[in-house]
């Protein structure tokens, strides 16, 4: 956990991520730049300049701890059991016509509250 830390706060690090905060400055300020270019090239140009960021911000301590994350997340996707077709249908009708009916009793009471406070008021 100390090593982490010191590796953190080594100088490397805060290169790489000055490295990568000044591509996607850089990156931004090309796309003002070359606004009278077509936006096909624009975007291309953009593209490029995020991937090479990420690929830079990956390499600090915080981005390899963020990739091992995002796969172990991948690993718990895969472990989901997801529904079949028939059950999605099924569940979908049931929850369509739970909030039919919830819908017509809320109606209904409101037109009796509403009906019964124009018989007190007037």
């Amino acid at each position: 956990m100390n090593n982490n830390t010191q590796l953190a706060k080594s100088p490397l690090n805060a290169v790489l991520w000055i490295l990568a905060i000044a591509l996607v400055i850089a990156g931004v300020y090309g796309n003002s730049y070359f606004g009278g270019e077509s936006l096909l090239y624009r975007v291309l140009g953009m593209l490029a300049v995020a991937i090479a960021a990420a690929m830079v911000a990956f390499q600090t301590v915080q981005g390899k701890a963020f990739w091992l994350l995002l796969k172990g997340a991948r690993t718990e996707i895969r472990k989901v059991v997801w529904p079949t077709r028939q059950e999605t249908v099924q569940t979908t009708m049931i929850v369509s016509l739970v909030v039919i009916v919830a819908g017509l009793l809320l109606w209904g009471l409101d037109t009796l509250l509403g009906w019964l406070v124009s018989l007190v008021i007037g």
